[in-house]
């Protein structure tokens, strides 16, 4: 690997201009609804909103549409230069957005397994890819056998920007059945780990199986694939426990890191509570949907064996289907400054949900000016502190927007 600077960061992220939303015109300011979850009253300490603290009022949004045509992008991150790495789920693509045009990269599309929910999914990039062009996927596979499961392979951007050289398989054996309950979000922790959050392959006993990688958040080093030397069960027999941080999960959407440090995760219910968790090294979060696939058992079930962490967050019943999520930094958010902002799929938004030091929830904001673009899957923090959101209604109609306060 050369020393020298990788082209990629050489400018600030551009604001476009003239960016059309349905009308041909920026949406109107409007304003920010402290909408109740679905339901509030069932239980008042992990549900429900309450008012924004005084003095810190909710800003208007301004939203600029950066680029359309595109089909259910699961993910994207600033690589500097303002330039943005993006995938597409079904389409098994990575491509690049830049001064408003995307341009797909030449990426090995075939090797990539789509089925259901699987396929192309969650992104990362190294925090030195200035330099070194690293960047990592999740994404379903082939087996020699014939058989499936979901990877985590990285990879290095060309020095021209249009290709990518594969860089190996840093971790694999993910379960994958139908493609449902795939996972797969990425993050890489301000300690220098990877984290992986997988679904559970809709298997019942892998969630709490720790010979499984199925239903876990995992943690290892991003160079080597190693299991990192912080995890809980680091020095088991079996090597796969080696990577588990947190169990118990049902299918991992989300992975978020507040100002705190603290790690946290966003995940699908069943028919009801979809679940906010804040991590605990070694936590055990509760869902154990056996014999089969029983999906009527609670999402945290505290009947079974040890201590299973509460949600900090639930939807309640219904679910509303929530996707990635990303802590909201910068003066300039106000009275949404510190809070999870967290895409939304079925029920069509972003919500942006406060928690105070300990983990409890304080609100819940529901902005109007981000439930006009269907179903949404990933909010990430962009340079200069706006967000990035990504729609995922399919059939080449999802977008990619850019939301700031006015």
């Amino acid at each position: 690997m050369r020393s020298t600077r990788h082209p990629v960061l050489r400018r600030p992220l551009r604001r476009p201009v003239g960016a059309l939303l349905a009308a041909g015109l920026l949406l109107a300011s409007t304003a920010c609804s402290a909408a109740p979850d679905p339901s509030e009253a069932a239980d008042p300490g992990t549900q429900g909103t309450r008012p924004v603290e005084a003095g810190r009022a909710v800003p208007d949004l301004r939203v600029e549409v950066l680029a359309d045509g595109l089909d259910h992008p699961w993910d994207v991150k600033p690589i500097g230069g303002g330039r943005l790495l993006l995938t597409q789920r079904d389409r098994a693509t990575v491509s690049l957005w830049e001064d408003g045009e995307v341009r797909t990269l030449d990426f090995p599309s075939e090797d990539v397994w789509v089925s259901g929910e699987t396929g192309l999914l969650g992104l990362e990039v190294d925090p030195d890819v200035r330099r070194n062009g690293r960047f990592w996927t999740c994404q379903g596979a082939t087996n020699q056998g014939g058989g499936h499961d979901v990877r985590v392979m990285a990879w290095q951007l060309s020095d021209d920007l249009r290709s990518v050289e594969r860089r190996g398989v840093l971790l694999k054996g993910l379960p994958a059945t139908s493609g449902r309950h795939g996972g797969c979000r990425l993050l890489v922790a301000r300690d220098g780990s990877l984290l992986v959050g997988t679904g559970d392959a809709a298997v019942g006993s892998h969630p709490r199986d720790l010979t499984s990688l199925g239903g876990k958040v995992l943690r290892l080093d991003r160079t080597t694939g190693k299991p990192w030397p912080g995890n809980p069960f680091v020095d088991a027999d079996n090597k796969r426990q080696r990577y588990v941080f947190t169990y118990g999960h049902r299918n991992v959407q989300g992975l978020a890191q507040r100002a705190d440090g603290s790690l946290w995760s966003v995940e699908h219910g069943s028919f009801r509570d979809d679940e906010v968790n804040r991590l605990v090294k070694g936590g055990d979060h509760g869902w154990h949907p056996v014999p089969g696939y029983d999906e009527s058992v609670p999402m945290t079930d505290q009947s079974l064996p040890g201590r299973q962490r509460e949600a900090a967050w639930r939807s309640g019943d219904p679910t509303i289907a929530p996707g990635g999520a990303t802590f909201v930094v910068g003066k300039k958010w106000g009275g949404l400054r510190g809070t999870l902002a967290m895409a939304v799929l079925k029920d069509q938004r972003v919500q942006f949900l406060k928690f105070d030091a300990s983990g409890r929830l304080k609100n819940v904001r529901i902005p109007d000016e981000l439930r006009e673009h269907g179903r949404i899957r990933q909010v990430v923090r962009a340079p200069g502190n706006d967000l990035l959101v990504l729609t995922d209604n399919g059939d080449g109609r999802d977008v990619m927007l850019r939301v700031s306060p006015r």
